[in-house]
Order: C-alpha cells, then structure tokens, then sequence
C-alpha cells in the first residue's frame, strides 16, 4: 500500500512545473506571427461579416439585424 501511496504522489508531483517566460525571451511572444491574427484590417472585416450573416445583436460590439448596413 505504501509503494502505491508513494507512487501516486510520485506521479501527481510529475506534472507540477513552473512554466516561466524569461524578459529576454518576450521578444519572441510578441513577433507577429505569434498573433492570432495579424491583419487587424481583414480580421475586422470577416468579424462584421460573419455577424451581418449570424444576424447576431451585440456580439464582438458589433450591433445590427443581419442586413449587413450596419
């Protein structure tokens, strides 16, 4: 029973790490490929159309009954 105790606490411990991201390493987070999406103009767009289509009200700030004119 003991070496199952000390097994299972041997395992969840495993899993504990720090993930750090170190100042000089920011650099590479902050790249524009690293954006979800780096076109900020095209990515405006595909939102207000897709919510002219979903004839969605209020979603991602963009109000309107799916006529597209808002």
């Amino acid at each position: 029973m003991r070496i199952l105790s000390l097994a299972t606490v041997i395992f969840l411990l495993s899993a504990c790490s720090v993930t750090r991201v170190d100042p000089w390493d920011r650099q590479y987070l902050a790249r524009p490929e690293m954006a979800w999406d780096p076109d900020g103009s095209s990515a405006t767009y595909r939102a207000h159309v897709y919510f002219s289509k979903e004839a969605s009200n209020g979603g991602a700030s963009a109000g309107g009954g799916g006529c597209g004119c808002n």
